[in-house]
């Protein structure tokens, strides 16, 4: 219920109260110009209010208040209501835009002249203004430093929490391995083609033209820059060096992220939502065991055979580019590359491939666990579950990259 001039709702408490003084107006048709006037008792200065106080007087009682405050303020010791015929939240709400919270003391006295209906009423918009107040204040915007360092805690905070449950998650799965590697009826073989099926296999395509296109551009890019030393020849160590130890396992893994890492949250996301999962507890069946162990030893078998196809291919690429635009044989570039490349960068950059997979897998994997069964949810686990992937997997092969330069691997 809204009046101009009174923006705040009724509380719903109150309507019974005010219907009583509502109905007395509607009953009594006569209507007496608003006024007021101050009167002097003992009890100090009186203000008399006289006349209706209602929606269709509204504009003459904006005058009236606004010549009495220009003129006496808001300064009354009580308020006289036995002249007053009616009074609905129009007038209430101007009386309290006047007298403010001096209103409320008035009326917590013993009003003169005040009906039960009408110190509801008059009750009710003190509140409601109240209301409005403090909304107001709830609402106000913070200062932007504030706001930074805010938003700034919380990020830590989540990405504390997102370690924290990784870590934990990480034991979890340990635990399982552990309790099923000496229990040949609890392994899932049928499970573990199935994902090895759709993680290895079906990336072979996009890996190997994806590591053949990245090799031929950083032979193009060698050969660009070393011929203008006289030194093209050792495009053959640039691409088959950089395949060995890093591109080939990082872009596989990154790849893998992209891929696997999304397939493994929404599959277990959609099962989430569907309560399957809780059916399979409910069963006394251990999903962990189920759906996570199978995914992660899939993973942990698929990307060392994809980083070593990406090898091959890579170093294919450079040889292409050896070949057309450097007039190196593939039989000089084959035995440039066994002379010169030892097969510890081989062994480095595979060394690196089952720390990715498992680190991949389990992020897939928990944030499909963290799925509350909404679409929205589902999106938002799963494009987590890509970013942390790629994430973390850059971040520990550039730890692996320092500590293999400072052990002089």
């Amino acid at each position: 219920m809204q009046y101009p001039g009174f923006t705040n709702p009724i509380p719903a408490a109150v309507l019974p109260d005010l219907a009583g003084c509502f109905a007395c107006n509607a009953l009594n048709p006569a209507t007496r110009p608003p006024s007021l006037h101050y009167v002097t008792t003992p009890s100090g200065n009186t203000l008399v209010l006289a006349g209706d106080w209602t929606l269709d007087h509204f504009n003459e009682l904006s005058r009236q208040l606004t010549a009495q405050k220009a003129s006496r303020g808001a300064s009354p010791d009580a308020i006289d209501f036995s002249e007053l015929d009616t009074i609905d939240t129009a007038g209430g709400q101007l009386l309290h835009d006047w007298l403010g919270k001096r209103l409320d003391v008035i009326l917590s006295a013993t009003p003169n002249g005040l009906s039960p209906e009408r110190l509801a009423l008059l009750k009710a918009v003190i509140q409601a203004a109240e209301l409005s107040s403090n909304t107001d204040v709830a609402v106000r915007r913070p200062d932007p430093a504030r706001e930074i360092l805010g938003r700034i805690g919380a990020a830590l905070e989540t990405t504390w929490k997102q370690v924290r449950d990784l870590l934990g998650f990480m034991g979890v799965t340990f635990e399982a391995l552990a309790r099923t590697m000496f229990r040949p009826s609890t392994w899932r073989v049928t499970a573990v083609f199935a994902q090895l099926e759709q993680t290895a296999f079906n990336a072979v395509p996009i890996i190997a033209l994806l590591t053949f296109m990245v090799g031929a551009v950083v032979a193009f890019l060698g050969a660009t820059i070393l011929t203008g030393f006289g030194a093209s020849i050792y495009t053959i160590n640039l691409v088959t060096f950089s395949f060995l130890r890093e591109f080939a396992v990082l872009l596989t893994a990154i790849l893998m992220a992209g891929r696997t890492a999304s397939a493994f949250t929404a599959q277990l996301g959609a099962m989430k939502g569907n309560e399957e999962i809780d059916a399979l507890r409910m069963t006394g069946l251990d999903p962990v065991v189920l759906l996570v162990l199978p995914r992660i030893i899939a993973l942990l078998i698929a990307l060392p055979l994809l980083t070593f196809i990406g090898m091959v291919c890579g170093i294919l690429g450079g040889m292409l580019v050896c070949v057309m635009s450097l007039d190196i044989s593939p039989t000089m570039f084959m035995s440039i590359f066994q002379r010169d490349i030892q097969i510890r960068h081989f062994v480095l950059g595979m060394v690196k491939a089952p720390i990715f997979a498992y680190l991949i897998a389990i992020i897939g994997c928990l944030e499909g666990f963290k799925v509350k069964g909404s679409a929205q949810s589902l999106g938002e686990h799963t494009t987590s579950a890509v970013v942390q992937s790629i994430f973390i997997v850059i971040l520990v092969d550039a730890v692996a990259a320092m500590f293999f330069m400072e052990m002089g691997w």
